[in-house]
This record gives C-alpha cells, sequence and structure tokens, in this order.
C-alpha cells in the first residue's frame, strides 16, 4: 500500500511539474526558427556551378533543384511562423566552408549537392534525402579513360573537401593506380572544370550529375563524356544546424508535401528533363523508391 502510495504521489508531482510549465513542449525548438520569426529572413547557402542543383544562371541569380525546395521550405516556415512576409538572403559557400558557415549561424540551411554522412551528423543535421547519385569522372572523349583504373600516368582533379575526393583516394590506394602526381585539389567545380578544360588535369572526379551538368553548361558538350562505374554512394540532403528539431520537422514535412502532391516530380522535370541546359538526366528508379519511403503519412 505504501509503495502503491509512493507511486502515486510521485505521478502526481511530475504532472504538476508539466503541468507548471507550458513551454515544455518547445523545449527542442531550436534557434533557427527563432531566428526567423524574428528577422523574418531565411540565410540560404548556395553553389556557383553545381550545375542544375545549386548555380548562378545566366542572370546570375541563384537557381536549381535544391534551391526550388529550398524555397519550398521558406514559403512553409512564413506559413508555420505566421509572418507578413520573408525575404531569402543568399550566401555563396563552396565544400570547404559550408560546415563553418552552418556552425557558426550564418545560414539556416545548405541547399547545394550536399552528401548525408554519418561524419558530418557529428557537426550537422541533414533534411530528408532529396538526391541520389554517385562518383564518376569527367574527361575528353577523346582520352581513352573509361574507368578510374585508366588513370594510369595521367592527372585526376577533385574539389577538395568533397566526397569525391575521398572515394577516389580509396580507389587509387586500394587498386594501386599509378596516377601522375598527387591528386589535384581545388576550390570548387568552377576551377576543376577549368583545370580539365586547359589540360592541366586528364580527368574530374564529382558526383555524376555534377559532371553531366558541368558537361552541358559547358562551351563544347560534346568534347566531354561521363565514364567509368560508380565507385561512391552519395545521397543528398540539405544540411541544417543540429538541435533544431522544429526546423527539421518543418523541412521533412515540406519535402513530404511536395513528393505527396506531384510537385517534386515537376520540379525534378523542370531542372533535369531535360532541365535549362538539356543536361536529360531522367529521374531514377532508385530515387522514385526513396521519395516513396520518405513520404511519411501524417
Amino acid at each position: 500500500m505504501k509503495r502503491a502510495l509512493a507511486a502515486a504521489f510521485s505521478m502526481a508531482v511530475s504532472m504538476a511539474v508539466l503541468a507548471a510549465v507550458p513551454d515544455v513542449a518547445c523545449a527542442q525548438d531550436g534557434p533557427v526558427m527563432k531566428r526567423i520569426a524574428e528577422t523574418k529572413i531565411i540565410t540560404i547557402g548556395h553553389r556557383d556551378a553545381s550545375v542544375p542543383l545549386s548555380y548562378l544562371g545566366p542572370d546570375g541569380k541563384v537557381q536549381g533543384y535544391s534551391i526550388d525546395i529550398c524555397l519550398k521550405i521558406a514559403d512553409a516556415a512564413k506559413e508555420e511562423l505566421k509572418l507578413d512576409k520573408i525575404d531569402v538572403k543568399f550566401v555563396p559557400l563552396n565544400p570547404q566552408t559550408r560546415i563553418p558557415l552552418i556552425t557558426a549561424g550564418t545560414v539556416d540551411m545548405i541547399c547545394e549537392t550536399s552528401t548525408h554522412t554519418l561524419g558530418r551528423l557529428r557537426q550537422v543535421s541533414f533534411l530528408n534525402i532529396t538526391f541520389l547519385t554517385g562518383s564518376k569522372l569527367l574527361v575528353r572523349k577523346s582520352s581513352g579513360i573509361k574507368r578510374i583504373e585508366d588513370l594510369t600516368d595521367k592527372v585526376l582533379v577533385a574539389v577538395l573537401g568533397g566526397t569525391n575526393e575521398r572515394a577516389a583516394q580509396v580507389e587509387i590506394d586500394t587498386k594501386k593506380i599509378k596516377i601522375k602526381g598527387e591528386m589535384l585539389k581545388v576550390k570548387d567545380n568552377a576551377q576543376a572544370m577549368l583545370n580539365l578544360e586547359q589540360g592541366r588535369a586528364d580527368a574530374f572526379t564529382s558526383d555524376d550529375v555534377v559532371l553531366f551538368g558541368l558537361k552541358s553548361a559547358s562551351k563544347n558538350p560534346d568534347e566531354w563524356e561521363v565514364v567509368g562505374p560508380y565507385f561512391s554512394y552519395d545521397p543528398y540532403g540539405m544540411m541544417i544546424p543540429r538541435n533544431n528539431d522544429d526546423f527539421r520537422l518543418l523541412g521533412n514535412k515540406t519535402i513530404t508535401r511536395l513528393i505527396q502532391s506531384g510537385a517534386m516530380e515537376a520540379i525534378y522535370k523542370k531542372w533535369f528533363e531535360p532541365g535549362p541546359t538539356k543536361i536529360n538526366y531522367p529521374m531514377s528508379d532508385r530515387l522514385r523508391e526513396n521519395f516513396q519511403l520518405i513520404a511519411l503519412p501524417d
């Protein structure tokens, strides 16, 4: 009897404490939504040349598949917070600066070609996966290169700090491929493409969708080809700061609504089938299955 009374008393005390703290349900709310509510601004990190996911168009404006999804999330934040307006501020970044920018609170969301990895989860959070790709090579058609094993005595360029750089190095070490010198590492996709075009590199490794995008946007698309089997798997998600459960829920809910309504497929077709640069990259069965899996019911 005493134990039962003690248990009942303990439960009553706990309920009283919860009742006295009406904001307990908001305990996991993070600074991003609060910052958006106070400033009426959402800050989006973007890339200049990740065609067609996140890049600068001919008019110099930020655009792309990832950008369109993030703009829908911005609209959802405006509605959720009952704001009369929301302004979008774009901040350029690259693989070396994106995580520092998000951990410092400089950007609220990174909308480009960020691969969702366990290592990165130590520093940032991700929204649900919105694209699936993997590492391949971009080369001149006349190069004779068809796979990474063909890079003996060839110069390979990669963007510093990306998953493709690490994946290529693992392949080189594991298969004992004797490339020419060390892998050439550059700041961003534009620099990598420039090295390729000017003959300072024989192959550029990146996610195949990025390579197809750069090829389609180049001066002479027919000069280039994307080759080789995949040697890494790269699922893309939007990076957001850690400890922002409310913002992550808002983002994932928006992605789900886009999938369920058919808007996600329309956004995809806009940028990839064939897209402004004629990339002509149809949606894969794997990506369709991914969308089915993440379109959670209410």
